[in-house]
């Protein structure tokens, strides 16, 4: 998909938003960064190791009641032997974020018992909230901080400014802008995040994007797309995606003038299912593909 590698994405205060963490992780005990757990590769900010550096980190797998189990299970895994805390939450529905104070309390259990020896009775960590545009970093934080003082809204780049929240007695959390790399160097992430949403279908050819997330699930064949659209009697294997895209749009009766098919009206629609987790719950990146 040649198209995709012309995207660029250079907000003006992205630089100012790197610049905001560097100066603010001398604030904050730990780090939470927040993906999404259908495409946890992409949905992550590759300059993000080095601004962290040795921070302890926990990665919320957003979205998980949208991505496979058995997908996010791996990739906690694989966090894990990394050294990393990684919990599957759902924001809009407070899935498993009740477990968020105490995996930041298990990765900062070094630092609290060094606090306490201080003598510091009940210390206070705090946690700055990191992540890419349109992962669902302000639903966590309106979630858990149980206040809608953070401005959610279904499109990147809504946040603006530093915001602290008081979690708990002796936890606080610091809200930070979404941050997005320049330039989607690698195609493939630019799709990914494309097929999710976090790319303005704008700027983008939805049939393109469709025929490429068609390939995807030809291949995987996950069971709700493939009853949803009555495809039981098709050889996917066999079948071009652009045809695929052409029958489905005749299933669904998006005909125009001449009988011709409304390609680009089912080109939205399947996108708009994939994104509702109508296809299934599917996981677009496995372990093992990811970016050093």
């Amino acid at each position: 998909m040649s198209e995709m590698q012309t995207i660029q994405w250079f907000p003006g205060h992205m630089t100012k938003t790197k610049r905001q963490i560097r100066a603010s992780l001398k604030l904050v005990d730990a780090v939470a960064e927040i993906i999404d757990a259908r495409i946890p590769v992409s949905s992550r900010n590759p300059d993000l190791n080095q601004l962290i550096q040795n921070k302890p980190r926990v990665i919320l797998m957003n979205k998980c009641d949208m991505a496979n189990r058995t997908a996010t299970k791996l990739w906690i895994d694989h966090y894990a032997a990394q050294g990393v805390t990684a919990l599957a939450v759902d924001c809009k529905s407070g899935r498993n974020l009740n477990q968020f104070p105490a995996a930041v309390n298990t990765v900062m259990q070094e630092k609290i018992a060094r606090m306490k020896a201080k003598g510091m009775k009940n210390p206070t960590i705090r946690v700055m909230i990191v992540g890419i545009p349109n992962v669902g970093k302000s639903s966590f934080i309106n979630r858990i901080a149980k206040q809608n003082r953070a401005k959610v809204e279904d499109r990147p780049g809504v946040t603006r400014g530093n915001q602290w929240f008081t979690i708990s007695k002796n936890l606080e959390m610091l809200d930070t802008p979404g941050v997005l790399w320049p330039r989607f160097d690698d195609k493939i992430v630019g799709e990914h995040l494309a097929f999710t949403g976090a790319v303005k279908d704008q700027v983008v050819d939805v049939e393109l994007l469709a025929v490429r997330l068609l390939e995807f699930l030809k291949s995987l064949k996950p069971a709700e797309f493939i009853t949803r659209f009555k495809l039981e009697d098709m050889d996917l294997d066999n079948t071009d995606p652009y045809e695929l895209l052409q029958i489905i749009g005749k299933k669904r009766g998006m005909l125009i003038s001449g009988g011709e098919i409304d390609t680009e009206r089912a080109a939205i629609m399947l996108l708009d299912e994939f994104r509702a987790a109508k296809l299934g719950r599917i996981t677009v990146e496995m372990p093992g593909g990811e970016r050093k």
